[in-house]
């Protein structure tokens, strides 16, 4: 399944149950195999409708994956039937909300902005990093807004998100001394008070076509330095994702999710 292109192979773990060994994700996440943003593993659960577990494309474990979540949710859904779907994660219960036509909203939770939740190596201004980056130009530009929506983002407002290169910004800043367990990266152009451009580096799994919790964190950045409201589109070239913020800086994320496509896997 995708969400806007972040694509995914999810595997059922529940009646068949089987382990998987780095190799094997590396294996399975491999575009020249099968490829995938991330991996997705399916458990059972006493308390919800189901456990699930990422791995980035390199093998790494991942807490959060909004877009994942959400097809998850709507993959069980059209199983059980119901139209609320709770999944557990390693960072908490995610709750999303089926609302017809491969459309799923989830609750990704509560925007963090302290420096140790994030986490970050040190105590800094997480509104402002002070990390430089370059543009097409050369010239530079310093910011980043570092956040955590479940996994450590850092935000780049820019004037113009064309003139940057994220597949040689991304990698560099992924791995930046200030984020202990790397980071998602987002260059940022602000449209409109409800509109704001992005293109994203995963952390783990590299250049992707979309990111949901980039888009949350995105938004949340936004929406703390005022240059958008607290409920704005987060635009990918393949499409949008519809974030909103209450007063308690919780954020539900909305968008299409694709259908299902089985597929059977020789490893």
């Amino acid at each position: 399944m995708d969400g806007l292109g972040n694509d995914f192979v999810i595997i059922d773990n529940r009646s068949n149950p089987i382990n998987l060994n780095k190799g094997q994700i590396l294996k399975i996440c491999d575009r020249k195999f099968i490829g995938c943003d991330q991996l997705i593993i399916i458990n059972n659960h006493d308390k919800s409708d189901a456990k699930i577990d990422f791995f980035n494309s390199d093998g790494s474990v991942s807490g959060a994956c909004g877009n994942g979540t959400r097809c998850v949710a709507d993959l069980l859904s059209k199983e059980n039937g119901k139209n609320n779907i709770s999944l557990v994660t390693s960072t908490g219960e995610l709750k999303s909300d089926i609302l017809g036509k491969n459309l799923v909203e989830t609750g990704i939770g509560f925007g963090k902005t302290n420096w140790n939740e994030i986490p970050l190596s040190k105590n800094v201004n997480t509104k402002n990093l002070q990390i430089e980056i370059l543009d097409n130009d050369n010239k530079s530009h310093i910011g980043g807004t570092a956040i955590s929506v479940g996994n450590p983002h850092v935000v780049f407002f820019v004037n113009n998100l064309e003139n940057f290169n994220i597949e040689k910004i991304g990698p560099i800043i992924e791995k930046h001394e200030l984020f202990p367990e790397r980071c998602n990266v987002t260059i940022a152009q602000v449209m409109n008070k409800q509109s704001i451009k992005v293109k994203v580096w995963e952390r783990g799994a590299g250049l992707t076509k979309a990111c949901g919790t980039a888009a949350c964190a995105t938004a949340f950045a936004g929406l703390i330095h005022n240059l958008s409201s607290n409920q704005v589109d987060i635009v990918f070239k393949t499409g949008n994702l519809s974030i909103s913020i209450d007063q308690n800086n919780f954020i539900k994320m909305k968008g299409p999710v694709s259908d299902i496509k089985k597929i059977d896997i020789k490893l």
